[in-house]
């Protein structure tokens, strides 16, 4: 017999006197039932017909009936089975797609942490390079230097304290070789026990500082600290001034063109670049030049001056800020005219006297290249007229006023010279020589000669000219 309710449908067999109970879902029909039952059994659904049994002629098929509700029962299992398995699956899939979502998420997170870690970076970067333009890290080494220590023959140790000395026949590990003697040789790694390994991870850092210009390089820092270290041995400075002040005078002499971008403070300020906002348009380069010496020196592993008491290091800073300032040329005039009041009653116990006399030997340094002899000189000339041609071209390209001595269609190399070397170079050795008059021949006849031989190439290009 069967009965329904409102959510299920119940079969009653009685099979050898047991009722047996099969409940099927409430949706199932009459003719669904039978069709279970026949699929079962195996027989046609139209002869069979499923009917409540209490006995008469179905009594004895109670083996019938058994596997009827044994392949029932199989049938609702796999059912069932088929449920646990899609429900099985649907859980595995739910959670592959929730493990793809959170590595998603991860990717997500990854890159986002790869960006704010590179943006860090740079954030960082800028600080350590104080804006410079092309990102340049200074690279501190942490290891001892691989630079090969050059073993120098005593007829180069003799010839770095002339004046007459070629930089052109040296490649760069050869002059941090050189530079790093002048340091052991002038006493200053001994008297400030500066560590040699600090010193040379000093000299490789400032190297890698300077830009690959024509003129404004690694090799015119070489050049300009030499200058100055033959300077200290023909005046015999140190007799007249202090240690300290001999290692600022080397010190700036090194540092005083770092990261130079190859165009000048006039280009900084009319083009409003970065430099030029951040100082104010006051010595925009000398200013940078400063900044990026001291970035270095912050760095424990090239801070040559980290045995000193915080004292010594302010007068170290400050002396060597000073002169690095005071090679900008717009304050030309201010600084020579001040060193001519001193110059006829100098005291070198006068602090302000020293300081004075000290801008005046880092700016002679600093143009120094007519000095050496012609073949040293000339390809000098050459290399900041190409600097100077660059600069103009950028300045016409962006509509910027040009300089007439740095327009390549009206400066010829042998006009710059002799304008230079006469109105600049020679008045200002004269004043420098009033007080070490070793410097007559030694600077002062080299410079008069380059001068006749520049205005003797100027007339014959004159003549060729009106020949023409």
């Amino acid at each position: 017999m069967g009965s329904a309710s409102s959510s299920y449908r119940v079969i009653y067999l009685d099979v050898d006197g047991r009722i047996q109970k099969v409940v099927f879902s409430r949706y199932c029909s009459s003719s669904d039932i039978k069709e279970l039952f026949c699929a079962a059994v195996g027989v046609p659904r139209s002869p069979y017909r499923v009917v409540p049994v209490t006995g008469g002629p179905l009594a004895g098929k109670e083996e019938l009936f058994q596997n009827v509700l044994t392949q029932v029962a199989e049938q609702i299992s796999r059912v069932f089975r088929i449920n646990e398995m899609k429900a099985d699956v649907t859980n595995r899939l739910a959670m592959l797609e929730k493990r793809v979502e959170l590595e998603g998420m991860k990717v997500v997170e990854i890159e986002k942490c790869r960006s704010d870690i590179k943006r860090l970076r740079e954030e960082i970067g800028s600080q350590n390079r104080i804006f410079l333009e092309d990102h340049k890290n200074l690279s501190p080494r942490r290891d001892v230097p691989t630079y090969p220590k050059y073993y120098l023959s005593q007829d180069t140790i003799e010839a770095l304290r002339w004046t007459t000395f070629d930089a052109w026949q040296w490649e760069p590990n050869e002059m941090l070789s050189c530079l790093e003697h002048m340091y052991h040789d002038l006493g200053l790694v001994r008297d400030f026990s500066i560590n040699p390994i600090t010193l040379k991870r000093w000299l490789l850092c400032v190297r890698d500082s300077y830009r690959n210009n024509p003129f404004h390089n690694f090799r015119h820092c070489f050049c300009v600290t030499q200058m100055m270290y033959s300077m200290i041995y023909l005046c015999k400075l140190q007799e007249k001034l202090t240690q300290l002040d001999v290692l600022v005078l080397m010190t700036a002499a090194v540092c005083h063109d770092l990261d130079h971008p190859g165009f000048n403070n006039t280009y900084q300020i009319n083009a409003r670049t970065d430099l030029a906002v951040r100082y104010n348009d006051i010595s925009p380069l000398e200013n940078h030049h400063c900044a990026v010496a001291f970035k270095i020196f912050s760095q424990p592993e090239c801070n040559i001056f980290s045995s000193f008491p915080p004292d010594a290091y302010k007068q170290i800073r400050q002396g060597t800020i000073t002169l690095i300032l005071a090679t900008d040329m717009a304050r030309h005039g201010e600084i020579l005219d001040s060193f001519k009041e001193k110059v006829d009653h100098f005291d070198f116990t006068d602090q302000e006297h020293v300081t004075c006399l000290k801008m005046m030997l880092i700016k002679c340094c600093d143009i120094s290249n007519e000095v050496r002899p012609m073949e040293v000189a000339e390809p000098w000339v050459d290399c900041l007229l190409e600097e100077y041609f660059t600069q103009s071209d950028r300045e016409k390209a962006e509509g910027l006023p040009v300089a007439p001595f740095m327009d390549r269609e009206k400066v010829t190399k042998q006009t710059a010279q002799v304008g230079f070397i006469t109105f600049i170079l020679i008045p200002m050795f004269e004043t420098v020589m009033k007080l070490f008059p070793q410097l007559e021949a030694a600077m002062l006849q080299p410079l008069r000669e380059s001068r006749d031989r520049y205005e003797d190439q100027s007339d014959q290009v004159q003549k060729k000219n009106a020949e023409l």
